[in-house]
């Protein structure tokens, strides 16, 4: 199955922008003519169009999405009934895409819609596992402790990632400041030599001479390669459309060492909070995990929990066919056999998530530890390249003058 975003028209003439799981687009489209609607247009979800329409309309971000989860878990779980919690998380919040899409949750569930048919209606706004959540616990009465559970996951996930961002700010930093420094003494001090050298007659290594190209390469086109990053991402991103490309890729990517293990231990962490997540609010394992599945970036690994799943629903269990499949590290694998054979998978997945979220922390900080110093000592060999160039060159101009 794959994700596609679509245009279409209601009957009534109101416009609809959504994105949808098909087997293809041919399929889709039935689908939506089948609902009545008018199809616009159809594309694979996630280009970047698709991004600049969302920010067009102003989404919802993750840490609105959260506080609005945990906002109304509290009011439900004070007694409060839904239409009002609704009404009153409208009077808070601020004018923009919060109101927006509270008024229309609203409107549908007062209109006799579940409250997970108003989620769902929501243009993507609230992910297919976040409806789900909320449909199990419509069905067992207990939307309040479904909600609670759902901020606690949502802060989690939240953490971890502010956690690998935070961890990254300093190298990124570190990367500025040295394309800067080597920017600034080839367009400013190379030149001074390259003028120098001129004046001379000599003739210049081959070094030099690339150094004095790229000095003026930097000072008279500079805009051009301010401008090269927006059409190689766009290039990089519609070459990456192609799943088998993007499989490929992200294969490698498990593959390299330090970052592949810090990839594994992150999307095992992942993995592991949503299933505990969904498991803990009454979710059949098999759905559970095809929903956890969509939180996995790595495709190549969620091809291998799509394989798992599909075992799994033939009755061979889970752990075994995580195990066949290499879906998750050899630690977590041992720990779900033990909760699949004790009857406790759901607090074992817990554990494992935690366990991994310190892990994840503890590779993102070994990983710096090697990066900062490498980083420093790359700037050190550039700057020290120009400056053996240039001294190469004035040393070979004063052997002939002598």
């Amino acid at each position: 199955m794959a994700r596609f975003q679509f245009r279409a028209v209601r009957l009534d003439g109101e416009t609809l922008d959504g994105e949808r799981e098909a087997p293809d687009l041919a399929a889709l489209r039935a689908q939506l003519q089948h609902e009545g609607l008018l199809v616009l247009e159809l594309r694979p979800a996630g280009g970047l169009r698709a991004r600049l329409r969302a920010r067009r309309r102003r989404r919802l971000g993750r840490a609105e999405v959260t506080a609005l989860t945990r906002q109304l878990a509290t009011l439900l779980e004070s007694g409060m009934a839904l239409d009002r919690a609704l009404q009153i998380l409208i009077e808070l919040a601020a004018a923009g895409p919060t109101t927006r899409v509270l008024g229309d949750l609203q409107q549908r569930v007062r209109g006799g819609a579940s409250f997970s048919a108003a989620l769902a209606e929501q243009d993507g706004q609230f992910s297919r596992l976040y409806v789900s959540m909320v449909r199990a616990g419509e069905a067992g009465g207990a939307l309040d402790r479904v909600l609670g559970s759902l901020a606690d996951y949502l802060e989690r996930v939240a953490e971890l990632r502010q956690t690998v961002i935070s961890a990254l700010v300093y190298p990124a930093i570190l990367v500025a400041v040295a394309g800067l420094t080597v920017a600034l003494l080839l367009i400013f001090v190379v030149p001074q030599f390259a003028g120098l050298f001129a004046d001379m007659g000599a003739t210049l290594p081959r070094s030099t001479r690339i150094l004095i190209g790229l000095g003026e390469l930097l000072r008279d086109s500079w805009w051009v390669l301010l401008c090269l990053p927006a059409p190689i991402a766009l290039a990089l991103e519609r070459w990456l459309e192609d799943p088998a490309r993007r499989v490929r890729l992200d294969r490698r990517l498990l593959g390299l060492p330090l970052v592949g293990a810090l990839l594994w231990r992150l999307e095992t962490a992942r993995l592991c909070h949503t299933l505990a997540t969904l498991l803990g609010n009454g979710l059949p394992l098999a759905g559970a995990l095809d929903l956890a599945r969509e939180v996995v970036t790595n495709r190549a690994l969620a091809e291998r929990l799509e394989a798992a799943g599909d075992e799994l629903r033939r009755g061979r269990g889970l752990a075994g066919p995580l195990a066949r499949h290499q879906a998750l590290p050899p630690l977590a694998l041992q720990m779900v056999r033990v909760g699949e054979e004790s009857g406790g998978l759901e607090p074992v997945l817990a554990k494992v998530a935690a366990i991994y979220d310190r892990e994840t922390r503890a590779a993102v900080q070994r990983l710096l530890a090697l990066l900062e110093p490498a980083l420093i000592l790359g700037l050190g060999v550039v700057v020290a390249g120009i400056i053996l160039s240039i001294l190469g060159a004035i040393l070979g101009a004063n052997a002939l003058v002598v």
